[in-house]
């Protein structure tokens, strides 16, 4: 989970517990790989000092070139790039392992708005390769096998509305021979992978082979800090998906046994999923981290491997997703591919994922429909969600506004019985029964919206559809709307000025401004300011599109409670004039008593037929 998340999350727990506490009376109390072989002989790479090999990728070096009897005439040749272009992306494979090189995406560029997102690691020598053992127990990376290929030229172009065209790769190993072949359709960013090993047997083991990716998915934005966080490589065992990252270690490992429908890696915003239609034997994912997290030089390097039983002659088939994260696309494979997507701790999640998905998502894109504007889609969202929550608002307003009005007579309490506790404690609960009041009646409407807060603050940060969209004068709603940068930088906050969240302090001030009553005791005066200061250093850095939200969440909710107020005076007012007693808030009429707390029967006011109400700590 994203570290500034857990610290906002904290945080802001933190802030509204004091807060409530002051607005509301007090209650009564690594793993090593195979061994070297000595028979084997490999290219040798120079020895470097350690400082120098300590930061290079350990999985960035090229595969070993194995001299073997079964794999020699393989492994000679030429290579050779070929081309393919669709509407959606351009790909380039090389014969030199049939694997895929290059994969720019033409509707993505990176946070420089220029640069094409790649979803290969071009440091590597190809994203995809088989791996296997020779039955003379050499390991065999196939990318460093040299392939045929049949086609004449080396270019495939494909328009909209044309006919899937495929690419085959070929190469004799031994008695066999490995075949690939790659199937593109326009429109689509998914890439069809049949695999066919003939006679298997004579150049591999029983034990089956790795089908695997290479390298990750590369950074493309600008924050690699947050952006580090949200990288992650991802398998789905049965109903259960099973992912590492790193957040907090530089290495991470994790095996998976077991029948595994995919395999995954992402960055923040883009993905490329492997997804067998056979039987697999299980997976394993590797990530390691190199440099330090704030270090702009930083990479991070993932690997995912589908293992896979041994090849009988039949060809394999498997389905390559390389693209955004985008629900839509990916719900529709219903494998679960969206639930890679982080959506804070378990604890959230069960409730945050759900929100996201049924009703942000669908709303999001129905609102895309109609309005060219994102900006303008958050506005109406805020509305929205304001207008489904107003009951709960109005509730916590109106009990709020009941607790101001007792706070001269708990203060009462507390001076005449300040020496006695338990008289206290006796007299504040009478207190409560009588006049109907919940004292948690301010704070509970106010918590069962958190799931909804927590739901947004992941969705809008993660969500493609924001990402490089402008609106006013942020340029990239994913991404802070840097105002006036600083000559310097301030721990937590940042280097710069952004605008929305600026606003969005403010009007939590003024927000706060309105809900204060004059006898707002000074430690809430001071939370009052305290709160906002929270928030604009923990929200600077955030994406702009969320600060957007909630500004208008903030806007929308003081002009909510203005209305409110208002309407709680007018009732009041025409109550005083009526002279009828005040309702409290089961709507029952609060007796007026000006004998103790007993009525003209001489009974108490808490002790009529049948229990007395209890107020639930």
């Amino acid at each position: 989970m994203d570290r500034n998340v857990v610290t906002a999350t904290v945080l802001i727990t933190l802030i509204l517990l004091v807060w409530f506490y002051f607005i509301t009376p007090p209650l009564p109390p690594p793993g090593e790989g195979p061994g070297a072989d000595s028979t084997l002989v490999t290219e040798q790479i120079p020895l470097q000092a350690e400082e120098e090999r300590a930061q290079e990728p350990t999985l960035q070096a090229a595969p070993p070139v194995v001299v073997d009897s079964t794999t020699a005439a393989a492994q000679t040749g030429e290579a050779r790039i070929i081309t393919v272009e669709t509407d959606l992306y351009e790909a380039q494979f090389s014969t030199k392992g049939a694997t895929l090189v290059s994969f720019e995406l033409k509707n993505f560029k990176q946070f420089d708005q220029e640069t094409p997102i790649n979803i290969v690691d071009t440091t590597k020598v190809g994203s995809l390769g088989l791996f296997f053992t020779t039955p003379s127990s050499r390991n065999v990376d196939t990318r460093s096998f040299f392939f045929e290929t049949d086609l004449n030229g080396d270019v495939i172009r494909l328009d909209e509305g044309d006919d899937p065209a495929t690419l085959q790769f070929a190469v004799q190993v031994g008695e066999g021979r490995i075949i690939q072949t790659y199937t593109f359709t326009p429109g689509s960013y998914e890439v069809g992978l049949s695999l066919q090993q003939e006679d298997a047997l004579s150049f591999s083991t029983r034990e089956g082979y790795d089908l695997f990716w290479d390298g990750g998915v590369p950074f493309s934005e600008g924050d690699h800090e947050t952006e580090a966080i949200k990288t992650a490589s991802y398998a789905r065992a049965g109903k259960d998906v099973v992912g590492i990252t790193l957040d907090g270690e530089n290495y991470e490992e994790e095996d998976v046994r077991g029948s595994v429908s995919w395999i995954g890696v992402k960055n923040q915003y883009f993905a490329a999923i492997v997804i067998p239609s056979g039987d697999t034997r299980g997976a394993e994912l590797i990530g390691e981290r190199f440099g330090e997290l704030e270090d702009p030089d930083m990479r991070e390097d993932y690997e995912a491997r589908l293992q896979m039983p041994a090849a009988t002659g039949d060809v394999d088939e498997f389905r390559l997703y390389l693209g955004p994260m985008e629900y839509s696309r990916i719900s529709a494979y219903d494998l679960g591919l969206y639930d890679m997507v982080d959506y804070g701790w378990d604890f959230f999640e069960f409730l945050t994922r759900p929100i996201a998905k049924f009703v942000f998502i669908p709303v999001f894109n129905f609102l895309d429909n109609y309005i060219p504007s994102y900006g303008i889609i958050i506005i109406i969202m805020a509305f929205l969600i304001k207008g489904a929550v107003y009951p709960l608002t109005k509730k916590s307003y109106r009990s709020m506004a009941q607790m101001r009005e007792l706070q001269p007579k708990l203060e009462a309490l507390k001076e005449k019985y300040g020496d006695n506790p338990q008289k206290q404690q006796e007299a504040t609960m009478k207190l409560y029964r009588d006049s109907g009041v919940n004292p948690l009646g301010g704070c509970m409407p106010m918590l069962f919206q958190y799931p909804i807060i927590i739901a947004l603050w992941q969705f809008l940060p993660q969500s493609i559809e924001i990402r490089q969209q402008g609106f006013l004068w942020a340029n990239d709603l994913s991404a802070p709307d840097k105002i006036l940068s600083l000559p310097f930088e301030i721990p937590l906050y940042g280097d710069f000025v952004a605008g929305f969240c600026m606003l969005m302090g403010i009007s939590m001030i003024i927000q706060m401004r309105i809900q204060a009553s004059p006898s707002t005791n000074p430690q809430a005066k001071m939370i009052m300011y305290l709160m906002p200061a929270m928030i604009f250093f923990i929200f600077n850095k955030w994406a702009s599109g969320l600060n957007l939200y909630y500004l208008c969440y903030n806007v929308i909710t003081a002009i909510q409670q203005k209305f409110i107020n208002k309407s709680i005076e007018a009732e009041k007012k025409l109550e005083e004039e009526q002279g009828g007693p005040r309702k409290n808030a089961k709507g029952k009429a609060a007796t007026k008593s000006k004998t103790n707390g007993r009525s003209k029967n001489g009974r108490s006011n808490g002790r009529q037929k049948g229990k007395s109400p209890r107020v639930k700590r």
